[in-house]
C-alpha cells in the first residue's frame, strides 16, 4: 500500500505530534545532521540511532529513509584521495541497517551545476511563493562540462557504489539514488545517467528515489509517466518525491515549483501510473511552497495541505480501483 512520508525537520515532540495529527505515516531523514556524531567517528553510534528510532516509533510513525554522510565534490572530481569518506559511508550504512531502516540515500558532490541558471522566488495564486529557475535569462542552454570531467565523476561514483552495494546486499538495506536537481544537460544523474547506474549495478538493492518534480523539470508529464513505467515495472522505484511544477527546461527554458494542484502535471495520472507498475512505497511532498503566515522553519500550513492532498488522491485511487 502506498503511504506518505515527510521530512524529519526536528526531533521535537511538538513536530512529531503535529505530523502524527496530520496523518503522516513515516519520516525521512534528508540529511544526517539529526543523528549525533562525536566528530571523530564520522558516523552515528548505533545506540543513539536506536534511541531516535524509538522516539519516532512511539508516535506511531515509521522511519522510511535515512541519508549517509556526504561524498564531497573534491572526491568526485578526483582532486585527491578521500578514503575516510567512503569508509564512513559504509560504516554508517551498516549502522542504519542494524537499526532496521529499510532505505538509505548517498549524496554525491558535483552532481549538479548551480551556476547554470538564474534562481528566483516565484509568486503564485494569492501570493504563495516557491523556487524558480531560468536558463533563458542567462542566454539559453549552458555549456556541458568536459567529457573528461564527467568520466572522472562516473569513475568515482563507481568506486563509492562498488563499496556500498555489497554492504547493502549483505545487510538487506536498499540504496536509493536521487536524480540530479536541477537536471541540466550533462548532469550525471539525468535520464541517461539513471539508466547507467542500474546497468552498472544490477542489484535488487539498488534503485531510485524517483523525484517526480525534478524529472518534470527536464521533460514534463510525458517523461515522468514513461520513466515511471520503465523503472517501476523493473522494481527500481523505492520512493517518490511527490511535487508539481510549471514549465520545464526543454519547453520554457525555466520552471517554477507549485502546490500539488497548481502545476502542469495531473498528479492523479501520475499516481495511477505508479499504481499500475506495482509501486507500494512512500510519497514525500518535498520542496513545499511557502504559504502566507507559514514559518519557514516549519512550513506546517503547506505541509498540512500537501499531506491532505496526497491522502485524498490515495482515497480516490482505491475508490477508482473498486
Amino acid at each position: 500500500m502506498i503511504k506518505t512520508a515527510v521530512f524529519c525537520r526536528t526531533l521535537s515532540d511538538t513536530y512529531l505530534k503535529q505530523i502524527t495529527q496530520l496523518g503522516a505515516d513515516s519520516v525521512d531523514f534528508g540529511q544526517i545532521d539529526l543523528f549525533p556524531n562525536d566528530g571523530e567517528r564520522g558516523y552515528p553510534d548505533l545506540d543513539e540511532v536506536l534511541s531516535i528510532k524509538k522516539k519516532i516509533t512511539s508516535w506511531g510513525l515509521e522511519v522510511n529513509r535515512v541519508t549517509l554522510p556526504n561524498i564531497s565534490a573534491e572526491l568526485m572530481r578526483g582532486e585527491r584521495g578521500y578514503e575516510q569518506e567512503i569508509e564512513n559511508a559504509c560504516n554508517c550504512l551498516k549502522v542504519f541497517s542494524e537499526a532496521g531502516f529499510p532505505l538509505a540515500r548517498q549524496r554525491f558532490g558535483a552532481d549538479v551545476f548551480p551556476d547554470h541558471s538564474l534562481k528566483y522566488q516565484s509568486v503564485h495564486r494569492g501570493g504563495y511563493t516557491s523556487r524558480g529557475e531560468s536558463i533563458a535569462h542567462l542566454g539559453g542552454n549552458p555549456p556541458i562540462p568536459a567529457e573528461e570531467d564527467l568520466d572522472t565523476w562516473w569513475t568515482k561514483f563507481c568506486e563509492v557504489y562498488g563499496r556500498l552495494v555489497p554492504v547493502a546486499e549483505e545487510t538487506g538495506i536498499r540504496l536509493a539514488i536521487h536524480p540530479s536537481d536541477t537536471p541540466f544537460p550533462g548532469t550525471p544523474m539525468g535520464s541517461l545517467g539513471y539508466h547507467r547506474i542500474t546497468d552498472a549495478f544490477p542489484s535488487k538493492s539498488v534503485g531510485y528515489l524517483y523525484c517526480i518534480g525534478t524529472r518534470s523539470e527536464e521533460g514534463g508529464q510525458p517523461l515522468v509517466l514513461n520513466e515511471i513505467n520503465n523503472y517501476g515495472r523493473k522494481g527500481k522505484i523505492f520512493e517518490c518525491h511527490f511535487r508539481n511544477v510549471r514549465g520545464g527546461l526543454a519547453t520554457a527554458a525555466a520552471f517554477e515549483e507549485t502546490l500539488l494542484d497548481d502545476g502542469d502535471m495531473n498528479m492523479f495520472k501520475v499516481l495511477l501510473e505508479l499504481d499500475k507498475v506495482g509501486f507500494d512505497g512512500f510519497l514525500n511532498p518535498d520542496h513545499i511552497p511557502r504559504i502566507e503566515a507559514d514559518d519557514p522553519a516549519g512550513a506546517i500550513i503547506g505541509l498540512s495541505y500537501s499531506i491532505g492532498y496526497i491522502k485524498a488522491l490515495l482515497c480516490a485511487l482505491y475508490e477508482f480501483k473498486g
